[in-house]
């Protein structure tokens, strides 16, 4: 069986990890509910996790194959041309660069969602919020049972294993970059909000690291730096520094990650994985197993783009013969997510993300409308949506100091780190962070109301959060 606590214990448990909070905070005048223990994941699931990582690193290295062979003519132009839409030419000469060719971002960060299948990936993530946080995460509650023991009941196995345990988020940081004696991660100021976790990070890794969190301004660059890319291409007109270090990195002179490869970082890469003209290509170089926990975990993805259709044709598995047609979907047929698939001030967070059973007729044709008319700069996708299943969740209100259970709906991010080169590279799983919204909450994000928690693996079913 799992660790229970007693009602007092339990709230002494969250005020212990409020009160070590830094500061400043770990996100710039943003909190959330804090829970008095981790969120347990069974052993099968805790598996999968770890697998993935590999799955996942080699589906980046088959799409920089992909987008290189058809920018050099080797494959169909059209693959090249959709990924560069809206992209400004000197970003497209950018990641092509020679210097970049090779180049694959080192943090990984799917988003994940429970459903009663199992789980689903929904967006992929290489310049991920979140790392300081889950590390910060991962130290307290590790700590936590220092202060508080468990049930004398309890077996040894009941006792939760954090993923990643103690400092995986903070181990897995510091070897991004190899060997290299200094590390300069450069926020810019729409990633504003995530610089004090970032600075949280920097603090803990001091001891063993030259390293510094910069904004914009900063132009002391040396040779040998490792640079930690915590800025969107979307914004570089707005990062002043943003040419010095691509200048940099394209001559070799430090280590940058992410790279400046604007078409890793689009969703509709997701809508290419079921492409059925790219399935040879994808079997080829995922091999077939990956290739089967890809198409069973990545909802079929849809591009919206409104070039007309035969008329005797239709977009597989909607039976729709025009995307206008979306708009007269009913309500119950609309459990659709229309969101934008990158590289706009709109892409990431909860932003630019609509659920056509959610909303009303006019405000789902409006979204509709928007998504076939950005097609040229911005391509919007379509996925299925993947309910995620309910579970109950224990969080402690500190004003009242009160237990309380909230049914919720969970969103998993764990953050896979790639250490070493080229087909020596190998990816580790640091952390996982899970995010836990109350359930009339149909999209999953941050928020004051959410629960948020480290992730650890229990002997049995994910206890204390059960499903109902």
């Amino acid at each position: 069986m799992p660790v229970t606590y007693h009602s007092r214990q339990t709230v002494e448990r969250a005020q212990w990890i409020a009160s070590q909070l830094p500061k400043g905070g770990l996100f710039a005048g943003h909190t959330w509910r804090i829970a008095p223990h981790p969120f347990g994941l069974d052993k099968r699931l805790a598996n999968q996790l770890e697998k993935l990582g590999r799955v996942l690193l080699q589906f980046y290295r088959a799409v920089n194959l992909l987008y290189r062979k058809s920018a050099e003519g080797k494959l169909p132009p059209w693959i090249a041309q959709l990924l560069d839409q809206g992209k400004p030419n000197a970003l497209i000469a950018l990641q092509r660069h020679d210097s970049f060719r090779h180049d694959l971002p080192r943090i990984i960060r799917p988003d994940i969602l429970l459903t009663e299948e199992g789980f689903s990936i929904t967006e992929l993530d290489s310049v991920p919020g979140g790392i300081g946080l889950t590390g910060w995460l991962n130290q307290q509650y590790d700590r936590l049972e220092a202060h508080f023991a468990p049930n004398p009941t309890a077996s040894a196995e009941s006792v939760p294993v954090l993923i990643g345990h103690q400092d995986g988020p903070v181990r897995g940081f510091a070897n991004l970059f190899g060997e290299a004696d200094r590390i300069r991660v450069i926020v810019s100021d729409e990633s504003s909000t995530y610089r004090p976790e970032m600075q949280w990070l920097a603090e803990q890794l001091r001891p063993i690291k030259d390293i510094e969190v910069h904004d914009d301004s900063f132009s002391g660059f040396n040779d040998g730096d490792g640079v930690y890319r915590f800025f969107e291409l979307f914004d570089l007109d707005q990062v002043r520094n943003a040419q010095t270090i691509f200048d940099l990195a394209q001559n070799r002179r430090i280590k940058l990650t992410a790279p400046p490869k604007a078409f890793l970082e689009e969703k509709l890469l997701l809508g290419l994985l079921w492409n059925r003209n790219l399935r040879e290509f994808w079997r080829q170089e995922l091999g077939q197993a990956f290739l089967k926990t890809l198409h069973q975990h990545i909802p079929y993805t849809w591009i919206i783009d409104p070039t007309p259709l035969p008329p005797h044709a239709a977009y597989p598995d909607l039976g729709l013969t025009d995307w206008h047609q979306l708009k007269s979907l009913s309500q119950k047929e609309r459990r659709l997510i229309l969101k934008i698939s990158g590289f706009a001030p709109q892409a990431w967070g909860a932003r630019g993300v609509h659920l056509g059973s959610d909303l009303s007729t006019e405000a789902w044709r409006a979204a509709v409308d928007r998504a076939i008319q950005a097609f040229p700069s911005n391509p919007y996708i379509l996925q299925p949506y993947k309910k995620p299943r309910i579970v109950e969740s224990q969080w402690v209100d500190l004003n009242h100091q009160e237990a309380q259970t909230m049914k919720g709906r969970v969103r998993l991010c764990p953050y896979y780190f790639v250490v070493g080169e080229g087909d020596q590279a190998r990816v580790r799983l640091g952390g996982c962070l899970a995010t836990i919204c109350p359930a009339d909450k149909k999209i999953i994000h941050g928020m004051t109301d959410a629960i948020i928690a480290p992730c650890s693996v229990h002997e049995a079913a994910t206890q204390p959060h059960q499903p109902t």
